[in-house]
């Protein structure tokens, strides 16, 4: 049937559901779930074509090609952005503007919108949620991006969006939308296994599925195994199964008949249900399983078709939320809903998508079903509650896209009453209650906590609804918060006082109590209770009705007060107070005191509205008890303090670390100073000592225990600094006069005197609001600077120096060890006591504490220990403190004579009440003692005067105000000038010690004047030692080769053992002595990756292609051992490993196996090592006695020398006799003996070492297993030298770096020894193979009739060539017996080559002839440089293009042939020791003409070609007309052109959130089209990999890697350099055992990295940092980079790298 036919029988049906019904059930059948593995291509493909197809032309009316357009042309597009994110997109949220932080923008809206100019903060999305933008309850301001901006000046907002759509398809979109939806939700819903709901089939199948399901309960691997055995699948089947049940939630993982698939089913349930629950599993009809993936198409498709119109989309809305048949809870959306818990994941998420665009984009029905959401809030979170999938795929996560919008979460306030269902939905999940009714946290099961940590997630739906405040309040809105409010106290009311908790006497206790989770809740609570605070604050009413509510239920808890403890009275110094005995180190104690706070922050708002001086009648501040308000809050200090001094200690008490001071000064304020104070002894346990006279004397008698004097010296020092606090800290608003930017400044102050600090630790160290700010950025520029970071660590804030003025030791955020940390700061340690500001009337009454007679005689008391000396019963800090609160009260009282007025009387005498003895006992006693006191007392003389003169003059007249003002000043400028005369005395001592040091120095020198002398000349000698040639030959040209080579006087080589500490010649027949060093497989110069790397056992390595696809290299530490001693070390390495591989399987930095060590002295990782050798060259040279033939004589020798050897081979392989007649009958060359064997000049030790690192070359560089015979062996190690010293040169030239004289010793060490390792060691292989690599070597450019197939001249690279060529040659030349010396024979191969080399340059050179022609100079370089160029023109039948400029044909020669020049000139220096002449070893000009003077070269390079034109020409014609040549001039195949580039990393964006926009558009490749968990980027090439999953594992050498690994084989050969997206970190890799963790190169604003993304500040590229990265790269550093951090730190080494 066509989908014409299907339009009009559905257009004329009676019953529409029952044709759509009856469509489905026959086809849904036949299209989905219809063999064992899903298809879901040519399932979406039939579905959209026989069953969404009819409904779609049934909703237009006609063909939807046609009528969608037509829909989206009519329809006014939105002005919400409603973006639904994906995992791992960046978010953006603005600081500035943002009405709380889950307002958010998708990175498109925030490149549009104002805030990018803001302090905006990004975050990388976990999926849901979505884009904010044009929603006006969002913003503060430009709640619009330019995109949507358009969509809003048209209409009225309120209009009915239906009037866009006919009216006939208004009906039709009812009638197919209200079939669909009810059709997906029945079917989702259904809970029977074998029939369907109005979907009976005609004939029925008998297939079933087994169906698994996902469990947050069971890991990956326990999946895995489960399935192998239960369904008989691979690893890799059941790996797949596993990732798409994590992903969709469900996997059917058998499909067969009912019986086949049950008996999987019980293999499943009875392997994982022995520890914990079983995975579930459901074993389901076929069409079921058909029926419901249809449904979810459906869901989805809605979700598509309702984005072509609004009016689809009310539609759509309105069919959801209609209410069924049954009344409440009827409608489908509820169904849904309230089915949450049951469906999989995969399900949840298309109807949570479906919800957000569709009920949360439409505003009228966005109220509607927030209504229903709260409505169902409690059903909603005991499903989740009992669900075991997170928080982030259940409907309650919903709330935040509902509570945070302030209009609906003041309408549900209101009308629903949605913050008492909240906090009674939290009362009634935490059930466990004492028989007070308080929580009970103690005994505390798995499960609770697993419930618990559920449970919290509903305080923060509390945080949503109150997190933005009402601006006007009606009655309904100030009723209903208070009514909540009642609800919360409630709350608070079950933890005042739980988990109390009895000091442990005599024993340990057995088992920790279970505190944590009580802290927890406290810890979560504290924000909502400041939250709740902040509200109140808003309206005077709901102020004073929450302050009277807040004191009823502490009264009620303190209802028990006195009962049994009976009432006492204290009384000191003509005072007395009664109180009730009460001890807190014996009875019970609890620190939760949630009410407390509340009351007090309550408080404090009275007094900083200003309602308790407006309304006190309205107050009921007569009937607080204030004894009863400080009581609960005192003992929590003494426990604190009692803990502080180790009185807790056998509780094994955790707490220590979480109790914090929060002072209620609320009831201080309003009590007798004298009273407060001896209840505080009391509460201390130190009144008697204070009450008693004497008592210190009896301490010096009596021999007391020492513990409990310094329990009591502990406790005396809390005490003190309890009342420093209560005092002292009025930096709050409403208890000082302050606003909130004071209070954060001197946090901030507080926190820089510790130390400089960098920006996330100060944001770290300061209290943050709801919205995560802390106000910091206002305030910080006024009292610190910002230092810029370097190439590592982090921008620090640094504190001004004035500021240290207000700093106070005291601070009452400091921690003890923060305390301890600035008495070692001296600059802020010894100031006075800061100026405060004053407080507010309600709290003014507290400085009364400092004159009151008790505390005068604490201070007398302790005064008084101090200066009799008895002992133990002082200590010094408490000695500190009391001279604290003296200069307290003298500041005090200070300011209050300042600003006395005329009529006020000043009450604070502090001076009056301290005795004149006290004043002279300060004076006589302390000027004496100790330094510390000294600087107080300073301090205090000069106040004592100027409140005397102050006194005076307020008592005679008004005017000599100044007066004292002056005086002060003055007693500031005796303070500096104090400072100063200290800073003076300290330099002249620093200046005294530093002579007397330099003296003893001299002195000693002068003793042991030969042992100096002896090593001064010592140090003589070595540093010539390098340059000890350079006088005899300063005028001289160096020269490097060839038989003008430059003699070099031999100087000898002493070098010491880093192992024995013995010192040894390095000579050729003595012990070996060697360097540490690590070869590794390099792609760094590579220019073809992703070449495929031929079977290694049966490749020949021995022309390298120019591309340099991989090479080996070869680096060291530089440090030298003897060769024995070295294999003594190695040997204990690898007996050690074997002892603990028995113990335990752990991996260590290096791996044993393959040969690894770390070098003794550095511990830089090594795998095995050089030996030094002297220059060998000199040992293979003859004397040369005839002419030295030129190259084309010498070409002619060579070639006949190799035919005769060709032959004798030949013959040898024939096994001909009459050897010797072969020989007479060949014309042999004269002088040439190949039957002469030359004998090897080394000792046995270096022939061992030779053989040693010639093998770890092929090993390592071949990745095959070690073979010494192997002819390839030496092709290696020449290979190895080549390639190094390439790399080390392309280093130095992208560092603009001169050639010579820039090189660390390390990298000139092991260049030195490798040349001269390479050049030596084929005296250790076998010579006719040595021998035959030259030959076919020598053939690829002098082409013989023996070696056919050899890469043609564009498929070599020339240096490795030459190196090849010259190490192999004393192979031949050690059986030429003419008198030709091996200098020359270098010099024909080095001309050789490099003419090779020119015409490869000129073959490939692409010169693009541009306009700006420069004039031809036609010097004599050009013009030959055309002449060549032509009669390469001529060789290759006229192929190349015609180039008509000279100079553009020079110039790209000299800088093609410029890096082949500058690797020749290092190796040769290192391989014949000639120094390089002074001028390359600067970066000046003509470095060209200098390095040909030194490589032998004439100046015109050309001039090679003319001087031996006779052979040249036919070898230019036989290199011209090889087939390869050929193709490429053709255009038919690719070449490498010089000069090559430098390999860089890729570029990076500067803003990081391109790069996280990036990894998040990226789909793993495996998965289809699903998102990559772990993104991560390779910093080489520039692929995206999804790293860290199962997905992406693939087999590298038999085990399982995961993609990253899997990669750096493919890329870098087994090293990799990544950028992990999602946690913004670079990844090292080496190997499959090998990884470090490394710090990005972006960097925030404040000079920091973010690893992880935590803090979300704005990233930008640091391109210093990351020019670093990319410098480890270049030089081969990354393999030591990690071994090093792996060494540093061990938690790496148990990371499982390989599966990243």
């Amino acid at each position: 049937e066509t989908n014409d036919s299907f339009l009009n029988k559905w257009l004329q049906a009676n019953d529409l559901q029952k044709e759509v019904y009856q469509h489905l059930a026959y086809y849904v059948p036949k299209i989905y779930c219809r063999g064992p593995n899903p298809a879901p291509q040519k399932e979406d493909m039939l579905a959209q074509h026989v069953l969404l197809g009819p409904m779609e032309w049934y909703l237009c009316g006609e063909d939807p090609a046609f009528g969608f357009p037509k829909l989206e042309q009519a329809n006014k597009p939105s002005h919400l952005c409603g973006r639904v994110f994906k995992v791992g997109e960046p978010t953006y949220s603005c600081r500035d503007c943002a009405v709380d932080p889950t307002c958010v923008l998708c990175m498109e809206c925030f490149l549009g919108s104002i805030h990018r100019e803001h302090r905006y903060r990004m975050t990388t999305s976990g999926g849901g949620g979505f884009c904010d933008c044009g929603d006006t309850e969002a913003w503060k301001e430009g709640p619009y991006c330019q995109k949507h901006e358009i969509n809003t000046s048209e209409t009225a907002e309120e209009e009915d969006p239906l009037v866009h759509l006919p009216e006939d398809m208004v009906a039709r979109a009812y009638n197919i939308f209200a079939i669909t939806f009810k059709y997906a939700v029945d079917i989702l819903t259904w809970e029977k296994e074998n029939e369907l709901p109005g979907l009976e089939m005609i004939e029925k199948s008998d297939t079933y599925y087994c169906m698994l399901f996902n469990d947050e309960v069971h890991t990956y691997e326990q999946v895995i195994y489960t399935l192998q055995k239960a369904v008989n699948c691979t690893q890799k089947e059941a790996i797949g199964f596993a990732t798409t049940v994590d992903r969709d939630g469900r996997r059917s993982v058998r499909y067969g008949d009912f019986q086949y698939c049950d008996q999987a089913k019980s293999v499943i349930v009875r392997n994982t249900s022995r520890q914990t629950k079983p995975l579930k599993v459901q074993v389901m009809h076929s069409s079921i399983v058909a029926h419901q993936s249809f449904g979810l198409k459906l869901l989805t498709w809605l979700g598509s078709v309702i984005g072509y119109s609004d009016g689809l989309r009310r539609i759509l809305c309105q069919v959801g939320l209609q209410e069924g048949p049954d009344g409440e809870n009827s409608s489908l959306v509820d169904k849904l809903m309230l089915y949450d818990s049951k469906l999989w994941k995969g399900a949840r998420n298309v109807y949570h998508q479906l919800f957000m665009s569709s009920l949360l984009m439409d505003l009228k029905y966005k109220k509607l079903f927030a209504i229903r959401f709260a409505r169902n809030y409690e059903r909603l979170q005991s499903d989740f509650m009992k669900d075991d999938h997170d928080r982030e795929f259940s409907i309650a996560d919903l709330s935040i896209q509902i509570f945070t919008v302030p209009s609906l979460a003041r309408m549900l306030i209101t009308e629903e009453n949605l913050m008492t269902t909240i906090i009674k939905t939290f009362m009634d999940h935490l059930r466990h209650r004492d028989i007070q009714g308080r929580f009970q946290f103690e005994r505390y099961t798995a499960l609770q906590a697993f419930k618990f940590r559920r449970v919290q997630s509903l305080i923060l739906d509390l945080k949503y609804v109150l997190i933005s405040k009402p601006t006007e309040w009606s009655d309904d809105l100030r009723h209903k918060f208070l009514e909540g409010f009642d609800a919360f106290l409630e709350l608070l009311k079950c933890m005042q006082g739980m988990d109390p908790i009895t000091r442990q006497v005599g024993q340990h206790i057995e088992m920790e109590p279970e505190w944590e989770a009580a802290f927890t809740l406290q810890m979560k609570l504290t924000l909502v209770i400041s939250m709740m605070q902040d509200w109140c604050a808003l309206d005077e009413k709901v102020l004073i009705e929450a302050y009277k509510k807040c004191l009823n239920v502490l009264m009620q808890c303190h209802s028990g007060f006195t009962d049994g403890e009976q009432p006492i009275v204290l009384s000191m110094c003509g005072h007395s107070v009664e109180t009730i005995r009460y001890c807190v180190s014996q009875e019970k104690v609890s620190i939760h005191l949630p009410v407390s706070r509340l009351l007090a922050g309550l408080h404090v708002l009275l007094s900083k509205t200003e309602v308790a001086y407006k309304f006190p009648e309205l107050l009921p501040l007569s009937e607080l008890s204030p004894p009863m308000l400080i009581e609960h809050p005192l003992r929590c200090l003494v426990l604190c303090a009692q803990v502080h001094a180790g009185m807790w200690r056998r509780n094994g008490f955790s707490l220590v670390n979480q109790v914090k001071y929060t002072v209620n000064m609320t009831g201080v304020s309003m009590m007798d100073p004298n009273h407060f104070l001896m209840i505080m002894l009391s509460r201390f346990e130190l009144y008697q000592i204070f009450s008693t006279p004497d008592y210190g004397k009896r301490f010096s008698t009596e021999n007391t225990n020492k513990d409990v004097v310094q329990q009591n010296n502990t406790l005396i020092e809390e005490m003190l600094y309890l009342i420093i606090m209560i005092v002292g800290e009025r930096f709050s608003p409403g208890i000082g006069q302050v606003n909130a930017t004071d209070e954060i400044k001197r946090e901030i102050i507080h926190q820089l005197s510790i130390r400089p600090m960098a920006h996330s630790e100060l944001v770290k160290a300061l209290p943050e609001d709801e919205n995560r700010e802390t106000g910091m950025e206002n305030v910080i520029e006024e009292v610190a600077c910002f230092k810029k970071p370097g190439l590592t660590g982090r921008g620090l804030y640094e504190l001004k120096p004035e500021c240290a003025r207000s700093f106070n030791l005291y601070f009452y955020h400091f921690s003890r060890a923060e305390q301890s940390k600035v008495t070692n700061n001296l600059t802020v340690w010894a100031l006075p006591p800061p100026a405060l500001p004053p407080f507010c009337p309600l709290f003014a009454s507290l400085v009364n504490i400092l004159q009151s007679d008790v505390m005068l005689c604490i201070m007398g008391t302790i005064l008084q220990w101090a200066v009799e000396h008895n002992g133990y019963a002082w200590s010094e800090s408490m000695l500190q403190r009391v001279l604290h609160l003296i200069g307290m009260a003298l500041q005090e009282e200070k300011q209050h004579l300042e600003n006395v007025s005329e009529e006020n009387v000043v009450t604070f005498t502090f001076t009056q009440k301290i005795s004149k003895e006290c004043y002279l006992f300060i004076h006589q006693n302390f000027t004496k003692s100790t330094m510390d006191g000294f600087l107080h007392v300073v301090f205090f003389l000069q106040t004592f005067n100027t409140i005397k003169k102050l006194r005076e003059s307020s008592s005679t007249s008004p005017v000599a105000e100044t007066e004292g003002n002056v005086m002060e000043e003055s007693s500031r400028d005796k303070d500096k000038a104090e400072r100063k005369r200290k800073a003076e005395i300290a330099r002249l001592r620093r200046e005294k010690i530093m002579a007397q040091m330099s003296e003893m120095q001299r002195h000693f020198i002068n003793e042991n004047k030969e042992l100096f002398q002896q090593t001064l000349e010592e140090l003589d000698t070595s540093t010539s030692g390098v340059h000890e040639n350079s006088p005899v030959i300063s005028d001289a040209k160096l020269t490097a080769l060839g038989p003008e080579q430059t003699r070099v006087a031999e100087h000898r080589q002493v070098v010491m053992c880093i192992l024995c500490q013995e010192e040894q010649e390095v000579k050729v027949d003595s012990r070996a002595m060697v360097l540490a060093a690590f070869i590794q497989r390099s792609t760094v110069l590579s220019k073809n990756r992703s070449k495929i790397t031929p079977d290694p056992e049966k490749y020949d390595p021995l022309f390298m292609h120019p591309d340099l696809s991989c090479g080996t290299h070869t680096g060291s530490c530089g440090h030298i051992m003897h060769a024995h001693c070295w294999q003594r070390y190695f040997d204990a390495v690898q007996a050690k490993e074997q002892r603990r591989q028995q113990r335990l399987r752990v991996h260590t930095s290096y791996d044993v196996e393959n040969g690894e060590f770390l070098c003794p002295l550095c511990e830089c990782l090594s795998n095995t090592v050089i030996p030094l050798l002297p220059p060998p060259r000199v040992l293979f040279n003859r004397l040369n006695f005839s002419s030295q033939p030129n190259l084309t004589q010498w070409i002619k020798t060579i070639s006949q020398q190799i035919k005769a050897l060709h032959l004798l081979r030949h013959e040898d392989g024939a096994g001909s006799s009459g050897h010797s007649e072969k020989m007479d009958q060949l014309q042999l060359p004269e002088g040439f003996r190949p039957d002469f064997k030359p004998k090897n000049p080394y000792s046995e030790s270096i022939k061992e070492m030779l053989t040693t690192f010639g093998t770890a070359t092929y090993k390592v560089g071949l990745k095959v297993h070690p073979n010494e015979e192997d002819p390839r062996v030496p092709i290696m190690c020449w290979g190895s030298c080549a390639y190094t010293i390439q790399s080390i040169e392309r280093i130095l030239a992208d560092e603009d770096k001169p050639l010579f004289g820039h090189l660390p010793c390390r990298q000139d060490d092991c260049l030195k020894s490798l040349t001269r390792f390479a050049a030596a060691h084929w005296t250790v292989s076998s010579l006719s193979a040595v021998q035959g690599h030259f030959c076919t070597l020598l053939a690829s450019l002098v082409p013989n009739e023996k070696n056919g197939s050899l890469p043609c001249i564009l498929d070599i690279d020339m240096f490795h060539l030459l190196v090849s060529l010259v190490l192999s040659f004393p192979a031949i030349h050690c059986q030429e017996f003419s008198g030709v010396s091996l200098g020359t024979g270098d010099l024909h191969l080095f001309h050789l080559v490099t003419m090779a080399h020119i015409i490869q340059i000129l073959l490939t050179s692409s010169t693009e002839e541009n306009g700006m022609d420069q004039e031809n100079t036609n010097s004599e370089e050009e013009v030959a440089a055309l002449t060549l160029y032509k009669f390469l023109y001529q060789c290759t039948g006229s192929a190349l293009k015609e180039i008509s400029s000279g100079w553009h044909l020079w110039r790209n020669l000299k800088a093609g042939i410029m890096p082949f020049l500058r690797c020749s000139a290092l190796f040769f220096h290192y391989l014949n020791g000639v120094p390089a002449p002074s001028e390359i070893q600067v970066n000046g000009t003509n470095q060209f003409e200098h390095l040909c003077s030194y490589l032998c070269l004439p100046n015109n390079l050309t001039c090679l070609f003319q001087e031996n034109s006779e052979i040249l020409n036919t070898l230019i014609e036989s290199w011209c007309s090889n087939n390869e040549v050929k193709r490429y001039l053709e255009g038919k195949r690719h070449a490498i052109s010089y000069a090559r580039e430098s390999n860089k990393l890729i570029d990076l964006p500067d803003d990081y959130s391109c790069l996280i926009n990036q990894a998040s558009n990226f789909s793993c490749p495996k998965s289809g089209g699903d998102k990559s968990r772990a993104p991560t980027l390779c910093l080489v090439c520039g692929t995206m990999l999804c790293s860290q999953s199962y997905c992406c594992q693939t087999e590298l050498e038999g085990e399982d890697v995961g993609a990253c690994t899997a990669h750096t084989y493919a890329c870098g050969s087994g090293v990799g350099i990544f950028l992990r997206v999602r946690e913004c970190q670079v990844l090292f890799l080496a190997g499959k055992t090998k990884g470090c963790f490394y710090p990005p190169p972006y960097l925030d604003d404040y000079g920091e990295t973010d690893q992880g993304l935590r803090r979300g500040n704005p990233l930008h590229l640091c391109k210093e940092r990351f020019k670093k990265i990319q410098k480890l790269w270049q030089q081969h550093s990354i393999t030591e980079e990690i071994g090093h951090a792996q060494e540093a730190n061990q938690t790496l080494v148990g990371i499982d790298w390989q599966h990243l």
